[in-house]
């Protein structure tokens, strides 16, 4: 059985400008010990989904409109606030977005570290001290007693993501939720803490679900991959199926956009041109459709399901067919 089900999850935002479709009934699943990625530009609901997962989508202007969250064969959708702070951080843990903001500036590493522990696992100071210590030679930093009584601003930005990721470790969560864990680092910690990710769920057996902006990072690391547009999953397969046979236009748009070795030396990136679509306006058909190089008239009659290509491979689109030809326009 899957650790984590979303079944036709539907949010929304209130706004001035209307109601804002942030997640617009979605489906996947995370086995344990898998890493599962969710791609997509910035505004295509990859954070709000995961937001809703852990209950922290402020309510209002936030408000679950359809669907089940099942963790572990129970719905998180209908526990009530006490009942989900028993989870936060002790059996779904969270990475934040931002290294540089995420940890409290006024508080030492070391405190920061052992709240949970001491919080959701009962550990005495000396006990949640030694279990940091461990933590931080884990996740690789150096002299980690001493570095228990620093602040973040001792730290790198490679180091602070090192340190948020021990925190979500601390109490041996069963699944964590990264929000674009390599956010303004330079491509080599990028690499570094990727890798390190992979290993922690190998060897802990943890499961996972990286969210990022970037098909090319995730590449190596994910065993499947879900496409967001739109609020929507416009593709999902394992991450051999989608880097070896890219089915939907949005997900070929952004293999393109990607600098990749086997390329000329000199030659463009192809940029997926237009923006993305206002979501308190969507229309009837497909929401890449302005955007889409394969476009016809038909496109904008429906929004098409997900349709099988192959494995577990799948994707929404009406030009399917002709794209996997090479026939389309």
């Amino acid at each position: 059985m899957a650790l984590l089900e979303v079944k036709g999850l539907g949010l929304e935002f209130s706004s001035p400008g209307g109601t804002v479709q942030a997640v617009n009934k979605i489906s996947y699943d995370v086995e344990p010990g898998e890493i599962v990625a969710v791609v997509g530009e910035s505004g295509s609901g990859k954070t709000a989904a995961a937001l809703s997962i852990l209950g922290l989508v402020p309510q209002p202007p936030g408000k679950i409109v359809a669907g089940e969250i099942s963790f572990d064969g129970q719905n998180l959708l209908d526990l009530s606030e006490d009942e989900m702070r028993r989870i936060r951080g002790r059996r779904i843990a969270m990475v934040f977005q931002e290294p540089m903001t995420s940890l409290n500036p006024l508080l030492t590493i070391g405190r920061q570290l052992t709240e949970a522990m001491r919080l959701h696992l009962g550990l005495g100071k000396a006990a949640a001290n030694d279990r940091a210590v461990e933590l931080m030679n884990m996740v690789g930093i150096s002299d980690p007693q001493r570095r228990l009584g620093q602040y973040p601003h001792h730290f790198s930005g490679g180091m602070r993501q090192r340190v948020m990721i021990a925190m979500v470790l601390s109490c041996e969560p069963e699944l964590i939720i990264a929000d674009e864990p390599t956010t303004a680092l330079d491509v080599t910690i990028q690499a570094q803490i990727l890798s390190l990710m992979q290993d922690l769920t190998e060897k802990l057996g943890v499961a996972m679900v990286i969210i990022t902006h970037n098909l090319g990072v995730v590449a190596r690391y994910a065993d499947r991959v879900n496409v967001m547009y739109a609020g929507r999953i416009v593709e999902h397969g394992t991450a051999v199926e989608l880097y070896r046979n890219p089915a939907h236009p949005y997900t070929i748009g952004l293999l393109n956009s990607v600098p990749r070795l086997d390329r000329p030396r000199g030659s463009p990136l192809e940029p997926i041109p237009g923006n993305p679509p206002d979501l308190t306006a969507l229309g009837r058909g497909c929401a890449f459709m302005p955007r889409c190089r394969f476009a016809t008239p038909a496109c904008g009659e429906a929004t098409p399901d997900l349709q099988d290509v192959g494995g577990s491979h799948v994707a929404a689109c009406w030009e399917l067919e002709k794209i996997r030809s090479g026939k389309a326009a």
